[in-house]
């Protein structure tokens, strides 16, 4: 199972580096079709994951030269999203305690998941028909950040599918620049949503050998994707970004039903 764990971390985190998803979205939803360990454990790994492949990604893009994050954007987006990571934690614990039943709070991020990346597909198949926009100051990036931040910290999933496409209507960044700019404010979510866990004292049992693999899998991943990510043109990452939308949410229908079961 540790082996079969690995590989899901790493080849999500690859697409994760490459398409700015931070591969929580992939990870999230197959590792809860696995069934190895609990909705609550599941989210947090997961979440620690995409942390380590963001922090490594945005590091070492730093560090090379080849960054472009426009942080006039990016950091009100960034802020608004740690603000959203701590609302979004919150959301979760609350929507897991509302039911008796512990895969209730599954149903629904699945079911969540499933709507919000089946819109993120509609809008990017038809992104050429639909004129972006260009929004200034910090205040509408750090609200809009905010809501992406709650998103993608309840879901548990780091950025998903949300990021590029509300990056690129609401500020017209392209595909490869988004990609960046998604991964900076994921950095910032999944560290404040980290803290938020630590704070409460709401870390879920799990076994140190779960994260070891997962956090490995997901460094390596970013390591892979962004050597790969340097290679695909823009174009390129758009049909992997649709790909792997249409089969996430295949997998979150799945999800759905079997926790619903």
């Amino acid at each position: 199972m540790l082996g079969l764990i690995f590989l899901v971390c790493f080849a999500a985190s690859v697409v994760g580096a490459v398409c700015g998803i931070g591969g929580g979205v992939i990870m999230k939803p197959v590792l809860d079709a696995f069934g190895f360990a609990s909705v609550s454990t599941i989210s947090f790994l997961s979440g620690c994951t995409v942390l380590a492949m963001s922090a490594y990604s945005i590091g070492k893009t730093v560090l090379a030269g080849e960054s472009e994050i426009e942080y006039r954007t990016a950091t009100p987006l960034a802020i608004g999203a740690a603000v959203g990571g701590v609302i979004g934690k919150q959301l979760f614990t609350l929507v897991k305690n509302s039911s008796s039943n512990p895969d209730f709070v599954g149903t629904v991020q699945s079911a969540a998941l499933a709507v919000v990346t089946l819109g993120a597909l509609l809008y990017t198949v038809n992104r050429a028909r639909i004129r972006p926009h260009q929004l200034n100051g910090a205040a509408p990036a750090a609200g809009i950040g905010t809501i992406l931040g709650i998103l993608s910290s309840f879901l548990g999933i780091g950025g998903g599918p949300i990021n590029l496409p509300v990056l690129h209507y609401f500020f017209s960044m392209e595909t490869k620049t988004a990609a960046q700019n998604s991964l900076y404010t994921i950095l910032f979510s999944q560290a404040a949503s980290l803290a938020a866990t630590l704070a409460t004292g709401t870390v879920p049992e799990f076994q140190l050998p779960w994260m070891a693999v997962m956090v490995a899998g997901g460094m390596l991943g970013g390591m892979g994707g962004r050597v790969l990510n340097r290679r695909l043109s823009g174009e390129q990452v758009t049909r992997l970004f649709i790909g792997l939308m249409l089969v996430i949410v295949g997998i979150c229908l799945y999800n759905a039903v079997r926790f619903t079961a």
